[in-house]
């Protein structure tokens, strides 16, 4: 009668077995919580976006319900071929991002006209009217290009005329801090407001220049100034500013806001 071998629990196949159960146990845990904690961390994300639409519409108030204080914004989706609204998509579900890599939402940029180096954009884009005394007060427009190490994205709000800015804010970017990440300094977002989009030929010009702008400049009101050590950065910003106010971006959108027959 053969013997009962003495249950090793050093040896290596248990090491091995207790190994692989705590990381089978580990990664449930991992993976719960991920999908417990998502939905708060869509609505914190959410949440951030609003506070940036509503800082950069000078509606934001500190110790208020971001909630509620968006609700005077109204939202809506624009046609970036025509220029023209659109039921077709809901902007509250809408994803930028995600549907510029769709082969039916999404189309490939020319490369000629890609100067904020996204390679790819939506056909239809959000929009966020901002009324006072029931008229458009302002238009907060999303932008995004490619920075230093990742894609910024922002938004940009043009006053009632169409071709001036009336705010800017970043909501997300990876800049170098202390150089590029000046985008977030305030003396720096002062400036945009009041600065011109357009030319007289309505082509957009407004960019980053290198340096400070000449008070006595011809163009400067067409000019900000430029981020010390942050080149690229700068770089960045002109692109997606111009590509995004251009033909192929809100551009059809922004000239009929310009004549006004789209804000009835």
């Amino acid at each position: 009668m053969s013997e009962k071998k003495e249950f090793d629990r050093d040896s290596i196949s248990n090491t091995l077995i207790v190994a692989v159960g705590l990381s089978l146990v580990c990664s449930v845990i991992v993976s719960s919580a991920a999908i417990v904690l998502k939905p708060v961390q869509e609505k914190n994300e959410e949440e951030f976006r609003q506070k940036i639409i509503l800082d950069v519409a000078g509606l934001m108030e500190p110790g208020r319900n971001i909630e509620e204080l968006f609700g005077a914004i109204e939202p809506r989706m624009v046609d970036l071929e025509t220029g023209d609204y659109t039921d077709a998509v809901d902007p509250a579900e809408f994803d930028a991002l995600l549907a510029a890599s769709d082969s039916e939402l999404g189309i490939a940029i020319p490369k000629d006209k890609d100067i904020a180096g996204i390679g790819r954009r939506a056909k239809y884009a959000p929009v966020y009217i901002v009324r006072k005394d029931a008229r458009v007060d302002q238009v907060i427009l999303p932008v995004y290009g490619k920075g230093l190490w990742s894609t910024m994205l922002g938004y940009l709000s043009v006053a009632p005329d169409g071709k001036t800015v009336s705010g800017f804010r970043f909501y997300a970017h990876a800049e170098t801090p202390g150089l590029g990440d000046q985008i977030d300094k305030e003396p720096w977002l002062a400036q945009w407001p009041g600065k011109l989009l357009y030319d007289a030929d309505n082509e957009p010009k407004l960019r980053v220049i290198k340096g400070t702008v000449p008070v006595d400049a011809p163009d400067a009101d067409y000019m900000i100034d430029g981020l010390s050590g942050a080149t690229l950065t700068a770089n960045g910003v002109t692109g997606l500013v111009q590509y995004w106010t251009g033909s192929h971006g809100f551009g059809p959108y922004l000239k009929k806001y310009r004549e006004d027959s789209i804000n009835e």
